[in-house]
């Protein structure tokens, strides 16, 4: 079931949207619908807690998390 939803977009941003969808011959609708649905389905799961923490996670996460976990979450006297 869809739900009619109204945003406001700045002008070229849809401008842009509206070109892209026209050459992919596919609805403005129909583009939002799936870079929304792209962009949630690839969005980190916000329910752990490190990533959740602002404080701590901001972006890409460091190479030696895993190992270096504790440090991150405690400090460097963990």
């Amino acid at each position: 079931m869809k739900h009619r939803t109204t945003i406001m977009l700045p002008y070229e941003l849809k401008r842009r949207a509206a070109r892209r969808a026209k050459a992919r011959g596919v609805s403005f609708g129909e583009l939002v619908r799936e870079s929304l649905s792209a962009l949630l389905t690839d969005a980190p799961d916000l329910e752990d807690s490190l990533l959740a923490d602002g404080a701590v996670y901001r972006g890409k996460t460091p190479r030696d998390l895993a190992a270096e976990h504790d440090r991150y979450l405690y400090g460097a006297d963990a």
